[in-house]
């Protein structure tokens, strides 16, 4: 998409707005108020400060009389950015901290380089079976890069045909080729690429007026965000966890690097590991740990798991054998937190649609087929353990999730109350309850093994698109839009919720929690934006 891939250098920039100096011996107490010509003082707007060569961002949120208040920065120049849709900053200049800034801002230019997917999702007519096949499109980029195109039905057909083509852990920055290209359905894929050509500049101007959600208000504006940049560009953190000793582990999805940030100081580290398949597609999608705190890889395209010794700092590789190994195979999923019962580590391989499970000491993997008397498409996808090491997994291709027994292999299967749901990354409480997303559902859920039932709740926020959920020490839900910035946290008792809105283009992949905080910190990998975010609720 030639006409969307010029974008990046030119729409991005919005945020730019002022640049503030501090006297270098003294802290920087910065705060100020927003507002506009059409408002007056603006709640909800987000302002970031940046010090000059940092590579750590700091966001506050506007409050209901615009005023906006930073904890104490670091002596040093900072720079500000604002977000607030359908708005620009008036002016560029400088001013003294000492002052309270004035903050000016006025209607922007050109409203649909600020849209979120979600706001596309809300915007472009047609049914929600047309909108469907998108979601699979945001994985990667941005719903303006199809609606700002001039291509027809089949210039976008042949689009699409290539996109196909491309490994799922690739980003804008490192596209990856499968060394297997997938089937698809080439008359789904036609009436896909003409209904784009509908919503996009292919007959001239949108036919359609752009929509954007509210910006954040009351609770949703007590808030702190910190962004941590990553070195290169190219890192693209896929799931992100803190250890007992509070540094910040992420895998790679485009590189063979698991990735370690200490937040105290911005120190960051990374750690290769071999390539065992040249020419495939490298990166690693899940991080999990064990109970002695290692952590473990599940190397998509490269195969096989890997396991990362915390203490020793060196890796071990458990390769899949070759019978089992093909240009196809992959595995995203690694699941080892209970491998201490029976020396298992659970797995996915997902050209099969099956189940994987390492044994530690031979080294050998046993495959179980789940869906073999099942018709359709399937994808096991997240796993949990309980505490005797009997799986819990998420048919990501359908609408169910499935259970292995430990010791006996046997698989059950438990159909979600939502048709066609497409359950995603799920956790275990202490109570021994599954939660999960139910991504296309546009649900959160929560599966109770002992009786066999199920409970959902609906997201706020329309095309929301939750790709996990985390419940901390509290009880609450923690979880986040793959399209539309905001992180969301759920009262599961009561139904009550807020969105926190993020200040940048963040594709929420992976959540976690730490739970050893007051109140508890959310942390999250911006997997297109290079960036480790921590979002830190003052309520």
């Amino acid at each position: 998409m030639q006409d969307g891939a010029r974008l990046s250098s030119v729409v991005r920039h919005f945020l730019l707005a002022v640049l503030v100096l501090a006297a270098p011996a003294q802290a920087l107490a910065l705060s100020g108020r927003v507002s506009s010509a059409e408002e007056g003082p603006m709640e909800g707007v987000l302002v970031s400060a940046r010090g000059a060569g940092s590579s750590v961002t700091v966001t506050v949120v506007t409050g209901k009389d615009g005023s906006f208040s930073f904890p104490a920065l670091a002596p040093g120049r900072y720079s500000l950015s604002i977000r607030a849709v359908g708005y620009e900053p008036d002016s560029a200049g400088e001013a003294d901290a000492r002052e309270n800034l004035d903050l000016r801002l006025r209607k922007a230019a050109d409203l649909a380089a600020q849209l979120t997917n979600t706001e596309w999702f809300m915007s472009m007519p047609g049914t929600n079976e047309q909108k469907r096949p998108l979601i699979e499109c945001m994985s990667c980029h941005t719903f303006e890069r199809i609606a700002r195109t001039k291509y027809g039905a089949e210039q976008m057909f042949d689009v699409l045909k290539r996109m196909t083509t491309y490994a799922n852990n690739s980003t804008l920055q490192k596209v990856q080729i499968r060394k297997v290209e997938r089937k698809y359905d080439e008359q789904n894929l036609r009436k896909l690429a003409g209904y784009l050509a509908t919503v996009n500049l292919s007959s001239g101007a949108w036919s359609y007026p752009l929509k954007t959600l509210p910006r954040p208000s009351g609770r949703a504006t007590r808030v702190l965000i910190t962004e941590f940049d990553l070195p290169r560009k190219t890192i693209a953190p896929h799931d992100v966890r803190t250890d007992a000793s509070g540094l910040v582990w992420y895998s790679n999805f485009v590189e063979n690097f698991l990735g370690q940030l200490d937040p105290r100081t911005g120190k960051h580290v990374e750690f290769a590991y071999p390539v065992v398949k040249p020419g495939a597609p490298l990166g690693a999608l899940a991080l999990e740990a064990d109970q002695a705190g290692d952590l473990w890889l599940a190397a998509m395209f490269q195969t096989g798991l890997v396991k990362f010794d915390v203490r020793k700092k060196s890796f071990q590789l458990f390769r899949l054998p070759g019978e089992m190994n093909n240009d196809a195979s992959q595995q995203s999923m690694v699941m080892p937190a209970q491998s201490q019962v029976d020396g298992k580590v659970w797995s996915n391989e997902v050209s099969k649609q099956s189940i994987l499970r390492l044994d530690l000491k031979s080294g050998k993997y046993e495959l179980f087929d789940p869906f073999k008397m099942m018709g359709g498409s399937h994808s096991p996808y997240g796993l949990v353990a309980d505490a005797r090491n009997n799986l819990f997994f998420m048919d990501f291709g359908g609408e169910a999730i499935g259970r292995v027994d430990a010791g006996t292999g046997k698989t059950m299967i438990y159909p979600t109350p939502t048709p066609r749901s497409r359950p995603r990354r799920t956790m275990m409480d202490r109570d021994g309850k599954v939660w999960f997303a139910e991504f296309a559902a546009n649900k959160v859920a929560m599966f109770d093994p002992a009786k066999e039932t199920f409970q959902e709740w609906d997201l706020p926020t329309p095309h929301t698109y939750p790709y996990d959920v985390f419940v901390d020490r509290n009880g609450e839900l923690w979880s986040g839009s793959m399209s539309s910035d905001r992180i969301l946290r759920i009262d599961p008792r009561n139904g009550a919720s807020v969105e926190y809105l993020l200040p940048r283009q963040t594709n929420v992949r992976r959540v976690f929690v730490d739970n050893a905080t007051t109140p508890v910190t959310f942390w999250v990998g911006s997997n297109h934006g290079a960036s480790i975010v921590r979002l830190q609720p003052l309520d």
